[in-house]
């Protein structure tokens, strides 16, 4: 028996194969715990409270939707011009009166 035994401890495969196989699939086991705790955590972050959610009204928000809908129809979205902005080396206050002076040119 006990040749035996020593006969196990010089074979790679039981001295290294094996314990990196309980390793692996132990491993993937344990992550699996773990990742299913921190999804149910958040699960329970994101429910609202019961007063909260009696607050929520989805009707009036969709009038909320249609509000901003009709202020967003009055503007003027074809009269705009593309204006560069300075870049990271020049200087802002430079840059700015350059572009006020074109466009004053322009107009």
């Amino acid at each position: 028996m006990w040749s035996r035994f020593k006969a196990i401890q010089k074979n790679k495969t039981a001295r290294y194969g094996i314990p990196m196989l309980l390793l692996v699939i132990g491993g993937s086991f344990g992550l699996r715990e773990f990742t299913q705790i921190r999804y149910d955590a958040q699960k329970l972050k994101k429910k609202l409270d019961p007063a909260l959610e009696a607050r929520v009204n989805l009707q009036k928000q969709s009038v909320i939707l249609e509000e901003e809908y009709e202020k967003m129809k009055d503007l003027n979205v074809d009269g705009w011009k593309n204006i560069r902005g300075p870049r990271p080396w020049e200087d802002s206050r430079e840059y700015q009166d350059q572009q006020r002076a074109q466009q004053s040119k322009g107009l």
